[in-house]
């Protein structure tokens, strides 16, 4: 089961993350992108408050980015970026901010070059990859065709991104990712997994509430993955945030030091 760390950096650095599309919220496709981004956003500092799946409808879609947006920082969106005429993210957006739909030079270059090399015409349904709400930047995709979207909204960064996981992870990781490192939180994060056996998660509750009233910026889960009152265990997962790369890892490491001591002690079988 994938965790996260949910450690309070700062009010100011909440995210959302928006999945976009029929075959999503219908269940076709399974939902890896909110996954894997709210993987990578908490580690960046990032606050992700949730994450949303919604239908291709524009004024679903437009509706509630202008909800989550007063006091976000940012605001990822997957899905709804391609030629078809239900990828209607670009719209929802331009709706959202109360922008105008246009065509983006630069988008319709990088959309024209795919095509072109591969002596494919420029349809009315290729132009519209290039049609982003006025003002914003296009986001290079070198896997597929349909560039990304860069907005910005007040205090708040946009991003939309393709949804096949292959496009997004990439345009995330090569144009995201160095954005997010200049204009986010400047923290680091250190994590810690083991397994302990023969252990009631109630009873290892009893040294984790101990140990959270001793130590800040510290997130700790326990994950059951046999029974309770049978045969306990139990996947521990320990998360500091710090502004210093030393104190995160300092601080990490003496808290499953701590944690194991007591689960030890009460008669948990640690490892590794």
């Amino acid at each position: 089961m994938l965790l996260r760390c949910w450690v309070l950096v700062s009010d100011s650095y909440v995210a959302w993350v928006f999945t976009i599309g029929n075959e999503v919220v219908h269940g076709r496709v399974v939902n890896t992108n909110s996954a894997f981004l709210g993987r990578r956003l908490a580690l960046l500092g990032y606050e992700v408050l949730g994450n949303i799946s919604l239908v291709d409808d524009v004024e679903l879609v437009s509706r509630f980015i202008r909800y989550v947006l007063p006091g976000s920082k940012l605001i990822i969106t997957t899905g709804g970026l391609g030629p078809t005429y239900d990828d209607r993210t670009s719209e929802a957006l331009a709706k959202a901010l109360d922008l105008q739909l246009e065509l983006n030079p630069e988008a319709f270059e990088m959309v024209k070059k795919k095509y072109i090399a591969r002596g494919l015409p420029l349809t009315q349904e290729r132009v519209k990859m290039a049609m982003l709400p006025k003002g914003a930047k296009p986001i290079p995709n070198k896997v597929g065709t349909a560039p990304g979207i860069h907005a910005e909204f007040g205090d708040s960064v946009i991003i939309s991104l393709p949804g096949v996981p292959s496009e997004m992870e990439s345009m995330f990781e090569d144009y995201v990712v160095p954005l997010l490192r200049v204009r986010g939180p400047k923290v680091f994060i250190a994590e810690r997994e083991f397994e302990v056996k023969n252990l009631p998660e109630s009873s290892a509750a009893e040294v984790v509430n101990k140990l959270l009233k001793k130590y800040l910026n510290v997130y700790v889960k326990t994950q059951p993955k046999g029974t309770e009152l049978g045969k306990p265990i139990l996947s521990v997962y320990v998360c500091v945030s710090s502004k210093l790369k030393e104190e995160a890892e300092g601080v990490v490491n003496s808290v499953v030091n701590e944690l194991k001591a007591g689960f030890t002690g009460m008669g948990g079988v640690v490892s590794p």
